[in-house]
């Protein structure tokens, strides 16, 4: 990689069906670029792909042509490139937090500063409605990294859950699950 690489954020979504990761990655292999993180999921049938990938810099425009191709192919709703700084890995979890309820907005917004009140820091977050009819059940499973008093925020987490009628349950993330 002459000139050494640089580092994009890419992110698609588009209604779910196969070859879409095959499509994008074939893209990265075509301009020498390597994937070195990523999140891809289904979301309500629509598949969703975030990437940090490392390519040559002289390969930017070739990548954003390419990605621009597929995305008119696979008639994807938004793909963007974006250039990032390379960081390091971030905090590693040290927690993960489980909320149950009835489905109401507010949820994520409650929970979420909780935790920043608390210095807690978000690594992941999967949400999703189970449950059929009109009473579904709201899932949030949250991995975050806690540096201060983890009784303090359990009790803090206890009270958004009381008062916003929500099972929270936040528990040590074992080195095995790392």
């Amino acid at each position: 990689m002459s000139g050494g690489p640089t580092y994009y954020a890419v992110s698609a979504i588009g209604r779910d069906r196969p070859g879409i990761v095959a499509a994008i990655s074939r893209v990265l292999l075509d301009v020498d670029g390597n994937i070195e993180d990523s999140q891809m999921s289904i979301l309500r049938g629509h598949f969703a792909v975030m990437l940090i990938v490392a390519v040559p810099e002289s390969k930017r425009s070739e990548l954003q042509s390419g990605l621009e191709a597929v995305r008119a192919e696979l008639g994807l709703e938004a793909m963007a490139v974006n250039e990032v700084e390379q960081l390091d890995r971030g905090e590693e979890p040290t927690h993960v937090l489980s909320v149950y309820g009835a489905d109401h907005p507010g949820i994520v917004h409650t929970v979420s500063e909780a935790l920043a009140d608390r210095g807690a820091n978000i690594t992941d977050v999967q949400t999703k409605l189970s449950g059929a009819g009109e009473s579904p059940v709201y899932v949030m499973l949250i991995e975050i990294a806690v540096s201060g008093e983890v009784e303090q925020l359990r009790e803090a987490l206890a009270a958004v859950g009381e008062e916003a009628g929500l099972d929270v349950s936040l528990r040590e993330l074992g080195a095995e699950a790392l």
